[in-house]
C-alpha cells in the first residue's frame, strides 16, 4: 500500500475525497488496536500532508449521484461516494480493497493496493 501512495504521490495525480479522509481518520484513531489507536497529533499531521493533494469535497450533488450509483451498481453508498468523487476528478483508477479489483465504474477502473 505504501509503494503505490508514493508512486501516485511521486507522480503528482493523487487526488483525494474528503469521505476517503474522513474515513482515514476515524479508521487510525479509533479502529485501530494493534497496539494502540494512531496519536492524535499523527492523525492530524497525516490529514495536513494529504490535504497539499486536491481533495473532492462532498456536496449535496455528489451525494445523489452517490445514491443513484449505489443502487445502480449495487456498491454501498459509501463507496459510491467515492466513486463519484473518482469520476468528478476525472480520475481513471481507484485504489480500495472493499471494490471487485478489475471493475470498471464510469470509466473509474478498480484496483487494490493490497493485491499482489
Amino acid at each position: 500500500m505504501r509503494e503505490v501512495v508514493a508512486e501516485v504521490a511521486r507522480a503528482r495525480s493523487l487526488v483525494l475525497s474528503s469521505q476517503v479522509l474522513r474515513e482515514l481518520y476515524v479508521t487510525i484513531t479509533r479502529n485501530l488496536a494493534q497496539p494502540v489507536p494512531v496519536p492524535e497529533a499523527t492523525a492530524l499531521r497525516a490529514l495536513e500532508d494529504l490535504a497539499a493533494f486536491p481533495v473532492v469535497a462532498v456536496d449535496a450533488t455528489l451525494v445523489q449521484r452517490a445514491a443513484a450509483r449505489s443502487a445502480a451498481e449495487q456498491v454501498s453508498y459509501w463507496d459510491a461516494l467515492i466513486l463519484e468523487a473518482a469520476v468528478e476528478a476525472g480520475a481513471a483508477i481507484v485504489y480500495s480493497e472493499d471494490l471487485q479489483a478489475g471493475s470498471a465504474y464510469a470509466g473509474v477502473t478498480v484496483e487494490d493496493p493490497f493485491a499482489g
